[in-house]
């Protein structure tokens, strides 16, 4: 499933190639048809972004829709399509029309600029209540400008639950998932397994910090790179790393390999579900 930086640069692209302009939104799959139709023809004017989920912003109903019943369209003015990736969702651009897109838009400066979303675990036309309503049950993300990283310590200081269970709940942290969990916890020397309660605040302080910067990056470069400029490839006289994840990371995915750090084997672990990685030297058991 990608992490929050996959979306947050999805959303600047799809903003950079279609805000401020009529789009032509369709189904080619026919799932999303009836919405589309509606759609079609109108402004979009914002994309959003809130963790793992996106959200295409348009102006008004398009002009099929208002030409049935303008009262109508303006009970739906400001519609929002809420997207979720989920595990297997896919977004191309400038890409093939064919009967697996759930979701199409085309339009751009030149009109030729498409997007295409496959195999989505959601993809709804939402009213703006609802939108709030998916902004509320999500915890903070660090890509947002001005969210408030003290609502998720209010949640983390009062757990019995592992840091790293914490970590990957969407309602305490939005955004974050294996990849950064896992690292974050590498780079500050955090047992995976330390109650959330048990984490002492400026710990708490320096890794929200960190996620910032490292998503940021991520937004950026297009891929997840975690390690210091001392334990680069070129630094350390090693090869790059090859993964279908990409990026230059500590422990995830690397397990039984030497850590870069201490060279003590990395170990993993299954935990709600999903791998826990990490290096039981540089993240030893505490209390």
């Amino acid at each position: 499933m990608p992490e929050g930086h996959t979306i947050h640069r999805l959303a600047e692209e799809v903003r950079d190639r279609f805000a401020g302009r009529p789009a032509r939104v369709s189904s080619p799959q026919g799932t999303f048809a009836d919405a589309a139709a509606l759609l079609d023809g109108s402004v979009l004017g914002g994309v959003d972004a809130h963790g793992k989920h996106l959200f295409l912003g348009f102006d008004a109903l398009g002009p099929a829709a208002r030409g049935t019943d303008p009262g109508d369209a303006d009970e739906t003015a400001g519609a929002w399509v809420h997207i979720h990736l989920g595990l297997i969702g896919k977004v191309a651009f400038d890409g093939p029309v064919t009967d697996t897109v759930r979701l199409r838009l085309a339009g751009g400066p030149d009109g030729a600029r498409t997007m295409e979303l496959r195999g989505p675990a959601t993809c709804a036309l939402i009213t703006p209540a609802e939108k709030r309503a998916v902004h509320e049950r999500l915890g903070p993300d660090p890509l947002r400008p001005g969210d408030d990283p003290e609502r998720a310590w209010a949640r983390v200081s009062r757990s019995r639950i592992s840091v790293a269970a914490l970590l990957m709940d969407q309602k305490v942290l939005a955004g974050v998932g294996n990849v950064y969990r896992a690292e974050v916890l590498f780079r500050h020397g955090v047992d995976p397994r330390l109650p959330g309660r048990s984490l002492p605040r400026p710990l708490w302080d320096a890794m929200w910090t960190d996620l910032v910067a490292l998503m940021r990056e991520g937004v950026r470069r297009n891929r997840i790179d975690t390690v210091r400029p001392e334990h680069e490839p070129e630094a350390m006289g090693r090869p790059p790393r090859v993964d279908d994840h990409g990026g230059e990371v500590y422990v995830y995915r690397r397990t039984g390999e030497p850590c870069l750090v201490c060279g003590t084997p990395v170990r993993t672990a299954p935990l709600a579900g999903r791998n826990l990685f990490w290096c039981p030297t540089c993240q030893p058991p505490t209390g």
